[in-house]
């Protein structure tokens, strides 16, 4: 009977075998990129995905595994592989070769992140940020000090700065494309209507996610049209070689979707921390009784609750059309407060059934773009 130390020495052994096996699956994922890039396919195709994961699964159930746990496995490794494509696939495309990038705020996260994403795509990147330039960007200072002769510029300023540095960009009339990452549009109004005014060549971009994102695929990436079909086409250009899907609307129809996508479910999740906090229960005697639907909302609530305040509150307060959402949470909640307290069970009954009926709807559309 083997030992314990030789039972451990050969799981080593198997773990050292899984690493090499995904290395060469790393591998092939890259050869397999470069084989759809010369045939015209898409990198991404759902029903391969489909056949992998149910045969995984078929393969785990005959080898008693435990499916769920190689469907799981294999949904991260696949995701690992379409991160390896993507990047393959946008280096390839090299859309900044001989061409220069200035990002301003380039020291921030989103700033870091489109340092990064420029510089794959062969631009030669410039960074001009107080707090210095992130790996690989060129520390260029002050930007109101230079000549500003960049094929693209690209302005990742906090929120509350960023209004004051397109005004200072109109004032100089860059013939490059300009665009802004703000998740808020309406604070920018004055800066975006200066930079048109001056004739630049201007669009307004919302990468709807974070600087930790490495897959793009299920994101999307919003383009405001100012009016500039060329400072639009480049910025969309941009992210073609990527999976992201691009979503194209105007400043007003952004705002009030944000206030939304992104101000409504910010609030809920405040209400709901701040409701839990104000219940005089403290936080592991509420562990200790938790339930699936509660710990996957605590989740999400935590995750709010790390996020900047200054920020959160910007996103509620400089949205135009902010109070919209708001008084929508506040009515949705008078409307089941008032079914339950009323002991009214058909209106109760009515609310989850609509509900129901929205929520499958969007399902069934993101089941159809799959």
């Amino acid at each position: 009977m083997p030992t314990l130390d030789e039972l451990r020495s050969h799981l080593d052994e198997i773990d050292a075998k899984l690493i090499e096996l995904i290395a060469d699956r790393q591998r092939t994922s890259r050869d397999i990129a470069r084989v759809k890039r010369a045939t015209g396919h898409a990198t991404r195709d759902y029903g391969r995905e489909r056949e992998v994961i149910l045969g995984a699964r078929a393969s785990a159930e005959a080898a008693g595994v435990p499916p769920q746990l190689a469907e799981e496995l294999m949904r991260m490794l696949i995701r690992s592989s379409l991160t390896t494509q993507e990047k393959a696939s946008v280096a390839a495309r090299a859309h900044g070769t001989g061409r220069r990038a200035l990002v301003i705020g380039g020291a921030g996260k989103m700033g870091a992140w489109f340092v990064d994403f420029l510089q794959s795509q062969g631009f030669t990147v410039e960074s001009s940020d107080p707090a210095g330039a992130p790996e690989g960007a060129l520390e260029v200072g002050d930007f109101r000090e230079l000549a500003l002769d960049h094929d693209l510029i690209v302005v990742a300023t906090p929120l509350g700065h960023t209004n004051a540095v397109l005004e200072a960009l109109a004032a100089r009339r860059p013939a490059g494309v300009i665009f802004d990452l703000g998740s808020l549009k309406s604070p920018l109004r004055s800066g975006l209507a200066a930079l048109q005014a001056a004739g630049c060549r201007v669009t307004s971009v919302h990468p709807m996610f974070g600087p930790d994102t490495e897959l793009l695929s299920g994101r999307h990436v919003i383009f405001v049209d100012l009016g500039s079909a060329a400072a639009l086409a480049l910025a969309r250009e941009l992210f073609t070689p990527t999976m992201v899907e691009q979503v194209v609307m105007t400043l007003d129809e952004h705002d009030r979707l944000i206030a939304y996508v992104l101000g409504l479910s910010h609030a809920l999740n405040i209400a709901f921390f701040t409701a839990l906090e104000g219940s005089g229960e403290a936080a592991p005697r509420l562990a200790k009784l938790s339930s699936t639907t509660f710990d996957a909302q605590l989740d999400v609530a935590t995750r709010v609750a790390q996020e900047s305040p200054d920020l959160y509150f910007e996103i509620q307060r400089l949205n135009d059309f902010g109070g919209e959402s708001l008084d929508a949470l506040a009515t949705a909640v008078a409307k089941v407060r008032d079914a339950v307290t009323s002991g009214d069970r058909e209106a109760f009954r009515e609310l989850m059934e609509r509900g129901r009926a929205y929520l499958e709807d969007r399902r069934n559309l993101h089941a159809k773009r799959a």
